[in-house]
C-alpha cells in the first residue's frame, strides 16, 4: 500500500507543480519557497534582503520564545510546574508526552518554520544585484542567518534527537525535478550528530562574519554565537570540553561583565546590560508587545510555570536569598485559586519577569555571562582543574553574599556547579538541557521532593528525555520514524 500510495501521489506532486503560477513569497511555507525558475534572483534590492533577515529575527517573538522555551526548559525540568491548565503543558511537567501534544507539534512547527526563512536568506542573499548592499553586509546578513538557524536546530535536536536536516528550499518546480525535490519535502531524520555537525557549522561562519558587538543585544553578534557554539560544545557527544573552554574564553574576553548587583538583570533598568549577550528585545507595542510575561505573573487567572518547593527548597538550603527574592514572589491568592502544591497564602510567581502590562516591553535574556562562566567551570572540571572551576564558581556565588564553594573534588565540583546553575539560571529556560547534558536528569528529577518534603513522585524514564515526533508530520511524511516508547 505504501508503494501504491507513492506512485499515485507522484503524479498529483507533478500536476500541482506544473500548474503553479510564477511567485514570489518572502514567508515560506514548511522548509521551503517555491521559485519558477532558478534564474530568478529572490531579493533585488537591499531593503528587500534586509527585510528578509529582520522576518527571522521576528520569530523570536513567537509563541515559541514567549512561551513554550521557558516551558519545555522549566516546566519540564525540577524546578516549575506546568501551572493554569493547560493539558498539553501537564503532560510535559508529568512526563506523560504523547505524539498528539499541541505543544509538540506547535513548537516543531514554529522550529522548523523559522529554519525555513533562514535558509531563504542563507541561500539567497549573496545573489542580490543591488550595489547599495555591499559584499561585506551580505556576508553579515548570510551570518546572522545562520546563527539563527543554529538556535532553532539546537532547540529541535535536544527536544527530539535525530531530526529532519533541511538547508535548502525548493527553488523550481517540475516533472523531471521531482526526484531532487521530493526528499526535501518529505525527508528522513538525520543523526544528531550529522545536525550537531550542521549547527557548528553555522555558527563557526556567524563568527566570522556577524559584528563584533551591537548596542541591541537581539541581533546575532560574535559574543553571541561563541556562547552558543560553547554550549553546542558541552552538549554534542562526545563532549569536546576544550572547544567549550576556547569558545567560553571568546566571550569572557569579549568585553561582557556582570553587573554589581543579581537583580540588576531584573528590574527592568538595564536592558541589553553588559552582562547580556543575546537578548529579545520588546517595544511594548501592538507589534512588538511580550504576552508572554503576562503567562507567567499575576492574580487574574492561575499562571503556568509555578517555582517548585524543590526549587524553593534549595534556595533557602543555599541560604541564596539575594536570588531567591529576585527570582520568586509569593502572593496571597485566597478566594482566587487553589493548588496542591502551595497554599493560597503564600503562592509563588516567577519574579523575573515583572512588567507584564500589555502590550508589555518586558526583554527575555536568552544568553549571558553568568552562564558562559559556569559551562567553562564545568569544562575545567572535567578536565581535572577543580582550582579553576572554584574560582569561577566563587565569582558567581561572592555577587549574591554567599561563601566561597566547600567543594574540592571533582565529583563534589560537579555538583556544586549543577547547583550553582540552578539556583543562578532559575526560570530562564536552562536547567531540563543542563540536567539531560550531564546525564542526571532521570535521578534528579525522580528524587525532587514536593509540599512538606514529601516525594513527589516524577516516573521519569529513559524514554522520557526525548520527545515523540509529531503525529502530524508521522501522518504527513511516512519516511519519519517515532522515538522510542511512543
Amino acid at each position: 500500500m505504501k508503494k501504491i500510495s507513492k506512485i499515485l501521489f507522484a503524479p498529483m506532486l507533478v500536476l500541482l507543480f506544473t500548474s503553479c503560477e510564477k511567485f514570489l513569497d518572502l514567508k515560506p511555507v514548511g522548509n521551503g519557497i517555491y521559485v519558477q525558475n532558478t534564474s530568478d534572483t529572490l531579493y533585488k534590492t537591499a531593503n528587500e534582503a534586509e527585510a528578509a533577515l529582520a522576518g527571522v529575527y521576528s520569530d523570536f517573538r513567537n509563541e515559541y520564545w514567549e512561551l513554550d522555551y521557558f516551558v519545555n526548559g522549566d516546566a519540564q525540568s525540577d524546578d516549575a510546574y506546568a501551572g493554569a491548565d493547560n493539558p498539553a503543558n501537564f503532560q510535559i511537567d508529568d512526563y506523560r508526552l504523547d505524539a498528539t501534544n499541541s505543544n509538540v507539534s506547535r513548537d516543531w512547527s514554529y522550529l522548523y518554520g523559522t529554519i525555513g526563512r533562514a535558509n531563504v536568506v542563507i541561500n539567497n542573499v549573496e545573489k542580490v544585484p543591488d550595489p547599495s548592499l555591499s559584499e561585506q553586509r551580505k556576508l553579515e546578513i548570510k551570518g546572522e542567518a545562520s546563527f539563527i538557524r543554529a538556535m532553532m536546530y539546537f532547540q529541535a535536536v535536544q527536544l527530539w534527537g535525530d531530526i529532519p536536516l533541511q538547508l535548502k528550499e525548493v527553488t523550481a518546480v517540475s516533472a523531471e525535478l521531482l526526484p531532487e525535490i521530493y526528499p526535501q519535502l518529505f525527508p528522513e531524520r538525520a543523526t544528531k550528530e550529522e545536525v550537531y555537525a550542521q549547527i557548528i557549522s553555522d555558527l563557526e561562519f556567524a563568527i566570522s562574519h556577524v559584528k563584533v558587538t551591537q548596542s541591541d543585544k537581539g541581533f546575532a553578534t560574535k559574543g553571541a554565537a561563541n556562547a552558543l557554539l560553547a554550549k553546542v560544545y558541552a552538549a554534542a557527544e562526545p563532549r569536546n570540553w576544550a572547544k567549550v573552554i576556547e569558545h567560553c574564553d571568546a566571550v569572557i574576553n569579549g568585553g561582557y561583565s556582570l553587573l554589581p548587583e543579581y537583580d540588576m538583570l531584573w528590574n527592568n533598568e538595564n536592558e541589553n546590560s553588559s552582562e547580556a549577550i543575546f537578548e529579545i528585545n520588546y517595544e511594548g507595542t501592538s507589534s512588538s508587545g511580550n504576552w508572554g510575561a503576562s503567562m507567567f505573573r499575576g492574580n487574574d487567572w492561575k499562571k503556568f510555570n509555578i517555582p517548585s518547593n524543590d526549587l524553593v527548597k534549595a534556595f533557602e538550603d543555599e541560604n541564596d536569598m539575594i536570588r531567591k527574592n529576585a527570582s520568586i514572589e509569593f502572593l496571597d491568592v485566597t478566594g482566587l485559586w487553589s493548588d496542591a502544591n502551595w497554599p493560597q497564602t503564600q503562592y509563588p510567581f516567577i519574579n523575573k519577569y515583572r512588567d507584564i502590562s500589555s502590550p508589555s516591553p518586558q526583554n527575555y535574556i536568552i544568553l549571558r555571562l553568568a552562564d558562559i562562566l559556569l559551562l567553562k567551570a564545568e569544562a575545567l572540571n572535567e578536565q581535572g582543574d577543580v582550582t579553576g572551576a572554584a574560582a569561577l564558581v566563587n565569582q558567581i556565588r561572592s555577587r549574591v553574599d554567599l561563601p566561597n564553594t566547600t567543594a574540592s573534588t571533582q565529583e563534589a565540583m560537579r555538583l556544586a556547579i549543577e547547583k550553582e546553575r540552578r539556583l543562578e539560571l532559575a526560570f530562564e529556560g536552562h536547567r531540563w538541557y543542563d540536567l539531560k547534558r550531564t546525564g542526571r536528569a532521570i535521578a534528579v528529577i525522580n528524587s525532587a521532593i514536593g509540599p512538606e518534603g514529601s516525594p513527589f513522585g516524577y516516573n521519569l524514564t529513559e524514554n522520557g528525555l526525548l520527545w515523540p515526533i509529531p503525529q502530524s508530520e508521522l501522518d504527513k511524511n511516512e519516511l519519519l520514524t517515532q522515538n522510542p516508547g511512543y
